[in-house]
């Protein structure tokens, strides 16, 4: 009778053994589906991450990918309209390189970007010249590209992209606000001068913001524009020419650690006690020379961004995000990184809809982002210039003041994107000296 058992015991065993070895096999045919399905949407992230862009532009903007990524690999923890995990249920991979080392490298690391390391997509570049040269590579390897920060407009006015798009609006906008901004708050404006970087950034927008001022104020005198070498960062025979024009105010689009510099260097010598100074792209330097500011600049944030972002949903989500991994506010390069993020997810996710639930190709994305309209912790943007690749947004102003040794911003004015970005089809120059009419 033990010996019959003993047969029992060891017949249920070996079934019991080739049971659980047909689970393990059926499994093994599961479980790769499964993670087939989960492949992750690899983007390539360029962004600053050395030199003297890297501490106020480069790395917030860095850190916005990072802590957007993450919530929605996570799912659930970012607010409507994108609770979604990931980009439509596919997990989002981050492969970040260095904008550092000027065009030619870039150039190169994109063609890596594509080809070595695979990328679904590419979102970057801060400098204009870096922006305008990656478009036409783009277009040559038929990757979906999104310009996430730089400015100059001419590369959707003097282009035309199938492949690329920008999810922030270029820099005609800053400079026409600026001038209206400059204007109501000083009417009696006799001379302006500037100082730009000489590069298509700078250029483009001491171009526009000239002109505006001659179409607001026509006679006004300019006594001198300024043009340094980009990180030239040492700026005193500039400073010296600047404080002697005895000029009404003067205009800047630094950015990066150039804007620190001249912050740092002009203040003490008074340039900004005699001029008002008007920083386009200062709103990345309010945390970090809060202090060293002084009263009476006037600053803006590239768009509706930062501390001039509105009081939505998304924006208090973001912010207390950021902040939390951070212990700073983000700043507008965070921001504008996240948009070009969420565009892309909106427009994934538009288009995974409309082909029945399945994951979209290249082409199925680019025609859902072209002219999408969407929601962002910087409120709406409208992709309806460029054909449907350039982003427009309104934007704001602020003045600076210390109350009690804390840095505040007064008379803040919000300029609508109708008001500050020129109908599609019309570019900027022709614009402004239209009188800003809105008909092409």
């Amino acid at each position: 009778m033990k010996q019959k058992k003993q047969t029992l015991d060891k017949k249920l065993s070996t079934i019991c053994c080739i049971t659980v070895l047909s689970i393990i096999t059926v499994l093994g045919w599961i479980l790769p589906a499964a993670a087939a399905d989960e492949k992750p949407i690899k983007i390539g992230v360029v962004t600053f991450l050395s030199g003297g862009p890297a501490g106020p532009f480069g790395v917030p903007a860095r850190n916005g990918a990072e802590v957007l990524a993450e919530a929605l690999n996570t799912g659930g923890k970012v607010p409507a309209p994108y609770a979604a995990k990931g980009f439509g249920g596919a997990p989002i991979e981050l492969v970040f390189l260095d904008e550092a080392g000027g065009v030619t490298k870039q150039v190169t690391e994109f063609r890596n970007l594509v080809q070595r390391q695979n990328v679904d997509l590419v979102i970057g570049y801060i400098s204009s010249g870096d922006a305008i040269a990656i478009p036409p590579v783009a277009e040559e390897l038929k990757k979906l590209t999104i310009i996430f920060d730089a400015g100059t407009p001419r590369i959707f006015e003097d282009g035309s992209y199938k492949y690329v798009f920008r999810t922030g609006a270029h820099a005609t906008m800053d400079n026409v606000a600026a001038a209206f901004y400059v204007t109501e708050s000083r009417p009696k404006i006799k001379k302006i001068a500037g100082i730009n970087q000489n590069y298509a950034w700078g250029q483009d927008s001491w171009n526009d913001f000239e002109a505006a001022m001659k179409t607001l104020i026509p006679g006004v005198q300019v006594a001198v524009s300024q043009m340094p070498k980009l990180f030239a960062g040492q700026y005193g025979a500039e400073i010296s020419s600047l404080i002697s024009s005895n000029v009404d105010v003067v205009h800047s689009s630094f950015w990066g650690g150039d804007l620190e510099a001249f912050v740092l260097q002009a203040a003490p010598r008074g340039l900004f006690k005699k001029s008002t100074v008007v920083l386009t792209a200062g709103e990345t330097a309010m945390f970090r020379l809060a202090n060293q500011i002084p009263d009476g600049t006037m600053i803006g944030g590239r768009g509706p961004h930062g501390v001039f972002a509105p009081d939505n949903e998304l924006n208090r989500w973001f912010r207390a995000a950021y902040q939390e991994r951070y212990a700073l506010p983000p700043t507008y390069p965070a921001y504008k990184m996240v948009q070009a993020i969420l565009g892309v997810k909106a427009a994934y996710e538009k288009a995974q809809a409309a082909n029945a639930g399945k994951a979209p190709d290249q082409d199925q994305v680019i025609a859902a982002l072209e002219n999408l309209t969407y929601e962002t912790p910087s409120g709406k943007v409208e992709m309806s210039l460029g054909k449907g690749h350039q982003a427009v947004q309104g934007t704001a102003y602020g003045t600076v003041k210390h109350v009690k040794g804390k840095f505040t911003l007064t008379n803040v004015k919000q300029y609508p994107a109708a008001k500050v970005n020129p109908p599609e089809g019309v570019k900027s120059e022709d614009w402004i000296k239209s009188g800003f009419k809105k008909t092409k």
